[in-house]
């Protein structure tokens, strides 16, 4: 008797969270990956706008070769600092929060490479790490990636969170 009434409390859980859903809710996020492509249908380049959700990225320069950063107290290379300069506008309807963590710096291999927020908190003006940005505002930061020495980046994958698709800018065309 005691096997029957579990039984049917689990078959009676099981039905209910299937009919509880809302059949107008949105579909669950999926990571498809969406590209940005400017009107000619290439991937933008350095100077040119590229959004991922409720951000538009523009890479405004780079950096690369930056041994130290952070002066006396700062935080050496394991290979090369290679600085991604860029600005962030949220352009939604509410505050987002900007991580440079969630972004990949891609070589001419196809290696991917993490942001190195810890370096990134040595540099002054970084303005990367769980960066608040009301509607509307957007920020200057610096996006921080140890590299080895001999790495030649192409490209940066940008994303506005860690479950969003990205979008990609060429490093290698200037605006």
């Amino acid at each position: 008797m005691l096997l029957a009434v579990t039984t049917g409390l689990v078959i009676l859980g099981v039905l209910g969270s299937l009919g509880g859903q809302d059949s107008t809710a949105p579909p669950p996020a999926t990571k498809a990956k969406a590209k940005a492509v400017t009107d000619s249908g290439r991937l933008p380049g350095v100077g040119e706008p590229a959004r991922d959700g409720k951000f538009e990225f523009t890479v405004t320069r780079l950096q690369p070769g930056v041994g130290h950063i952070g002066g006396a107290y700062g935080q050496d290379a394991q290979g090369q600092f290679y600085l991604v300069h860029m600005t962030v506008k949220n352009i939604g309807d509410r505050a987002r929060t900007f991580d440079g963590a969630d972004q990949k710096l891609i070589d001419r291999n196809g290696s991917k490479y993490s942001a190195d927020t810890a370096a990134a908190i040595h540099l002054d003006g970084s303005d990367s790490f769980l960066q608040q940005i009301n509607p509307g505002n957007a920020v200057d930061g610096i996006v921080v990636f140890d590299v080895p020495k001999n790495a030649d980046p192409v490209r940066i994958e940008l994303h506005d969170s860690l479950f969003s698709g990205g979008t990609t800018v060429d490093l290698t065309r200037r605006r």
